[in-house]
C-alpha cells in the first residue's frame, strides 16, 4: 500500500523552475510568494540566496497543512559582485560588458519545508559559468531580446543565453534555477524517495499499456 505523500508546493513564479520539476516527474502546486526581496540586504551570495529562498518558502507555507514547500532564489557573482535581475536594459548591457570573457559563480538557494514532519532544510547549489567574449553589438541585441531582464545574472541558460555560455562546471539545472540532484538529496534526507512522486503518472501509464 502506497503511503500518502504530502503535496509538493513550489513557492516561485519561475516558469523555468516549474518546467524543471515537471521534467523530473514532479507536478507541483504553484504558489507565488510575492515576498519583497528589498527587505533583505546581504552582500554574500550564498547567505543571500539561502535567506531569500527561506523567506519565499515560509511566506506560503501557512496556506498548507500537509505539504513539502520549496523556495528557491538565484544570483550570479562575478569578481566579487552580486548580480540579480537587472532593473533596466542599460543595467543588463553594463552587466554583460563585465561578464563577457569572464567567469562567474551561479548560486541557487534551496529551502525545503516539510510541514507534516515539522522539519526544514536549506542548501545552496554552486555552478561555475564561463561566458563568451561578446561584442557590444551582440550584447545589445541579446539584451533587447528581453530575455536577460527576466533572469538573475542577465542570462538564461535554457534560452537564447545558451549561445553565449562556453561551458559550465557543476550542476546544469542549478543555473536554470533549481538543482534537481540537490533536491533529490534533500528529499532523501527528509525520508522520501523521489520516485514516490512519480507514482500517479506511472500507474496511469501502466493502465494505458495494459489496454
Amino acid at each position: 500500500m502506497l503511503r500518502r505523500l504530502p503535496i509538493f508546493v513550489l513557492a516561485s513564479a519561475s516558469p523555468a523552475r516549474l518546467k524543471l520539476l515537471r521534467t523530473a516527474g514532479i507536478e507541483p502546486v504553484v504558489r507565488i510568494s510575492n515576498f519583497d526581496e528589498s527587505q533583505v540586504a546581504i552582500d554574500k551570495g550564498i547567505e543571500l540566496v539561502q535567506t531569500l529562498a527561506k523567506c519565499k518558502a515560509q511566506s506560503v507555507a501557512s496556506q498548507f497543512k500537509n505539504a513539502l514547500v520549496l523556495g528557491c532564489d538565484s544570483v550570479l557573482e562575478v569578481d566579487g559582485k552580486i548580480y540579480g535581475k537587472p532593473k533596466s536594459t542599460t543595467e543588463a548591457i553594463a552587466n554583460w560588458q563585465i561578464m563577457r570573457g569572464n567567469t562567474g559563480l551561479l548560486y541557487t538557494g534551496h529551502f525545503l519545508i516539510d510541514l507534516s514532519k515539522q522539519k526544514q532544510l536549506v542548501r545552496c547549489g554552486i555552478t561555475k559559468v564561463y561566458f563568451a567574449n561578446l561584442s557590444d553589438r551582440l550584447i545589445e541585441a541579446y539584451v533587447h531580446s528581453g530575455e536577460p531582464l527576466k533572469c538573475a545574472g542577465s542570462f538564461a541558460l535554457e534560452g537564447k543565453g545558451s549561445l553565449f555560455i562556453e561551458k559550465i562546471e557543476g550542476c546544469h539545472s542549478n543555473v536554470i534555477g533549481l538543482s534537481l540532484p540537490l533536491l533529490h538529496q534533500m528529499l532523501a534526507e527528509l525520508g522520501y524517495n523521489v520516485t514516490e512522486f512519480w507514482q500517479t503518472e506511472t500507474k496511469n501509464a501502466d493502465k494505458i499499456l495494459d489496454r
